[in-house]
């Protein structure tokens, strides 16, 4: 009769599964040691698998070191790996952005790294989903923000952000702060705010509108929350009721809610957009409009299609941001797992709105 033996101590650690899968996701978990080479090594490591009863763990490789151990030559625990190091690299390179008077060159930041210009580009982009040009312009945006917002002058915001020419910084302006920046530093007086509430099978919903396009669309059980929340926006804008050729408009993004199949058919979009956001941010709602009814993506995916596979928790933070409900469909974007995520206007009417785009 034969007889089966009981797996030992090791065999039955979950650390054991993840050194027989070498499993990379466990290198900044633990080491594990050989008895009999006196070497610890990563999970991942790909040296011939010891037997069990040959194995100890280890939090660290420092701590295998004090038990008499060395540092495997092959897989190298005692060096971060390489997706750390990068990582950290990315850091000081923005930190070095956030720091600096003027928009450092590519050329000059590779130096610093002390890698090519091209490998610069790439493992900052693949990092912060932004070329390093980009990050800066957008810490520069968000800076002259911060400081017309405390009440700086426009001209000393402009140097202060690191903006070396006023005329360079004027001609982007309306895209950066949706206004003049004598009236963004003003809260937003002197801008003119049409708006509306409806009411649709989910709730109240909440137009609003510049001269340029939708910039806001709000829903709630409430109309009441909906308006109080549009004044924080734009804490010293004029609002204004909009009129008869406004409710056109309220009409078109009820649409969307109730009949979202038949609305998102039209070309060119139904609504003109006046949309405020980073750089990164633009990237994302442009990605997720592109998103058909009915459709679904993950975060990953997404940042997957922006060439920034990594950035998925940054599109998230984008989904979050999104001010346009329905026009831009961040409901459309769930988890990995299938799970819906959040949603700012309540998971309920996240599901809600993909039943009825999925009929």
């Amino acid at each position: 009769m034969m007889t089966t033996s009981k797996p030992s101590p090791i065999e039955l650690d979950p650390r054991w599964a993840a050194v027989q899968n070498r499993d990379a996701q466990y290198d900044h978990d633990f080491v594990y040691a050989v008895r009999t080479t006196a070497v610890c090594c990563r999970p991942s490591c790909v040296a011939r698998r010891p037997r069990p009863e040959n194995v100890e763990f280890f939090a660290d490789v420092t701590a295998a070191e004090r038990a008499g151990y060395r540092a495997c030559k092959r897989c190298r625990p005692d060096v971060a790996p390489a997706a750390g190091r990068d990582a950290a690299l990315v850091i000081k390179l923005c930190r070095r952005l956030d720091a600096a008077d003027h928009v450092p060159a590519l050329a000059e930041l590779a130096r610093e790294a002390g890698l090519s210009p091209s490998r610069t580009q790439r493992l900052f982009k693949a990092a912060v989903g932004l070329t390093p040009k980009a990050y800066a312009a957008a810490r520069r945006a968000e800076r002259v923000r911060g400081r017309l917002l405390d009440g700086a002058a426009v001209t000393a915001a402009i140097q202060d952000a690191g903006y070396g020419s006023s005329g360079r910084f004027y001609a982007k302006a309306t895209d950066l702060l949706g206004m003049t920046p004598a009236a963004y530093r003003a809260g937003g007086v002197a801008q003119r705010l049409e708006f509306a509430v409806g009411q649709c099978s989910l709730g109240a919903v909440l137009v609003a509108a510049t001269a340029r396009g939708v910039c806001a669309i709000l829903l709630g059980e409430q109309p009441g929350p909906l308006v109080e929340d549009l004044q924080r926006r734009f804490p010293r804008a004029e609002l204004v009721a909009g009129g008869a050729a406004f409710e056109t408009r309220v009409a078109t993004v009820v649409g969307l809610v109730e009949q979202p199949w038949s609305v998102a058919a039209h070309q060119p979009p139904p609504l003109p957009l006046d949309l405020r956001g980073t750089a990164f941010q633009h990237r994302v709602w442009r990605a997720l409009a592109a998103i058909p009814p009915g459709q679904t993506a993950t975060y990953a995916a997404v940042a997957a299609a922006l060439g920034v596979p990594k950035a998925a928790r940054a599109v998230a933070q984008a989904c979050a941001a999104n001010p346009l409900a329905v026009a831009i469909p961040c409901h459309r974007v769930v988890r990995r797992d299938g799970g819906l995520g959040g949603y700012r206007w309540g998971v309920a009417v996240k599901r809600e709105l993909l039943r009825r785009e999925e009929r």
